[in-house]
């Protein structure tokens, strides 16, 4: 499973999304340009220890990332779609696409994609949900559908006693 932040723009939800993808070992993609250097103390202080766990790749423009991963199966996240994100049939070799936080991916590239685009339900009134959340709920979902395949099995908590 692949997530895809492109053009980040708040260095504590690409930190928050990096963890995730390290306790999931989910690969992450970063699309520049980045609202942050990779240096970030707030990007860090959120991936807390897992940035030596993390699978990470940095491309440095969105058509560099078409031109290596376009091929492969690419779901699009946004609030203009029209499918739900728990309606698809995930296959975990995905690229999972979220856009920058202040605009989300390119209302052309959607309508281009509407096929492959999906959205997270919520009240007509809300503008978005947090990027690190929305990453998390669709990723988990994904991995749900799967079982968990990748995930490693702690000791079971009733078994230790």
């Amino acid at each position: 499973m692949n997530v895809v932040l492109v053009e980040p723009r708040i260095p504590q939800n690409t930190g928050n999304i990096a963890r995730t993808c390290a306790v999931t070992d989910t690969k992450l993609h970063l699309v520049r340009p980045l609202g942050f250097s990779l240096q970030d103390k707030y990007l860090k202080r959120a991936g807390l220890d897992y940035w030596d766990q993390l699978d990470i790749e940095i491309h440095e423009n969105f058509t560099a990332f078409l031109e290596k991963y376009g091929k492969k199966k690419l779901l699009l996240f946004s609030t203009k779609a029209k499918r739900v994100y728990s309606d698809e049939e995930y296959r975990g070799d995905e690229f999972l696409l979220f856009g920058k936080e202040t605009a989300g991916l390119s209302e052309k590239f959607i309508a281009d994609n509407l096929e492959n685009s999906l959205r997270i339900p919520m009240k007509n009134y809300a503008r978005s949900l947090n990027l690190a959340n929305s990453v998390a709920i669709v990723l988990f979902e994904a991995y749900r559908q799967l079982g968990f395949p990748e995930f490693q099995k702690k000791g079971d908590f009733m078994q230790e006693f």
